[in-house]
């Protein structure tokens, strides 16, 4: 697949972006595997149902890593460099919940280079599960580039 960027001069106040991905226990499982984080709730279907949660619940994480990758991959995109980030989780991401990954430009430092975003990510019934505030340094160069989408299996801990 191609990515190209939006360099900081192209970057527009309130330009936005929106993606949408539904959460799986593959996603759920993979995330934690990489991250080690095996918290019940996150991996253990039996544990999760007894909680407030009533069922397995996605890492808040993985919510936030859905907004890197918008930046990473669409707005800026390529060689847009990540400053900050300040989140709020508000509410929990189950299995099967399509989550929409929405990017805003509110603001550019024209003396930095730097983009403030709105960072918003909402559930299939509009709900608003993570949002929060992303400074980026913006790229000044236009790139064009390939890259091959790596494959993860998820395979059960037999040992």
């Amino acid at each position: 697949m191609k990515l190209e960027n939006i360099i900081f001069d192209e970057i527009e106040i309130g330009q936005n972006v929106s993606v949408v991905r539904t959460v799986t226990m593959n996603d759920v499982l993979g995330f934690a595997a990489l991250t080690g984080d095996f918290n019940p709730v996150h991996v253990n279907e039996e544990y999760a149902n007894q909680t407030r949660f009533h069922g397995v619940v996605a890492h808040g994480m993985w919510t936030a890593a859905q907004i890197s990758a918008v930046i990473g991959t669409t707005l800026p995109g390529p060689g847009s460099i990540y400053l900050s980030q300040d989140l709020k989780f508000v509410a929990p991401v189950k299995i099967g919940d399509e989550i929409t990954t929405k990017i805003t430009v509110i603001d550019k430092d024209l003396s930095r280079r730097v983009v403030t975003l709105d960072c918003q990510c909402t559930n299939q019934k509009k709900q608003e599960v993570v949002f929060g505030i992303a400074t980026i340094l913006a790229p000044k160069e236009k790139q064009l580039v390939e890259v091959s989408e790596p494959s993860v299996t998820v395979c059960e801990n037999t040992g």
